[in-house]
């Protein structure tokens, strides 16, 4: 774990440095601060787009009952991909881009959805229940005695 953050920030900055340098060199540095600025411009305007995107459809999937796990995954991954286009730097405007784009953005999301499922472990509190949206649709058994309370906790 140490070496992971260890490479986080240390090498991908000094990388980002050393390639935002180059590019100075290449194109000027007045154009590569304008580069650097647009991305951040562009990159929060698509992470608002896509975000509220994601949204909207998060929100249609729980009114029809349907589960938003898949919903939820793609909005976290174009947070971070706004949040990796507003820092400066090539390496994370590329993978920012990336989690963004929809094209992209549905090809990595299956793959992290397999990495989280076998290397995270989840911790269920309580039934799971149908959401408001599934109530009036499918017949709903109601808990028996012997199975987890539901989230009602009485007031004291």
């Amino acid at each position: 774990m140490m070496v992971r953050l260890f490479l986080l920030f240390t090498v991908v900055p000094s990388l980002e440095l050393y390639l935002l340098f180059r590019l100075a060199d290449l194109v000027g540095a007045a154009e590569t601060v304008v580069l650097v600025i647009g991305t951040g411009i562009l990159g929060s305007w698509l992470a608002k787009r896509e975000g509220l995107s994601v949204v909207r459809r998060i929100t249609r999937e729980a009114q029809a009952g349907f589960p938003s796990g898949d919903g939820l995954l793609e909005g976290a991954l174009v947070l971070a991909g706004g949040l990796l286009l507003v820092t400066p730097g090539v390496v994370t405007d590329l993978v920012g881009f990336a989690l963004i784009l929809p094209p992209t953005r549905r090809l990595l999301g299956p793959a992290l959805k397999r990495w989280l499922l076998s290397n995270v472990h989840v911790v269920q509190l309580g039934s799971p229940r149908p959401g408001p949206g599934a109530r009036g649709r499918a017949r709903v058994e109601e808990p028996s005695a012997t199975a987890d309370p539901p989230f009602d906790h009485p007031v004291v």
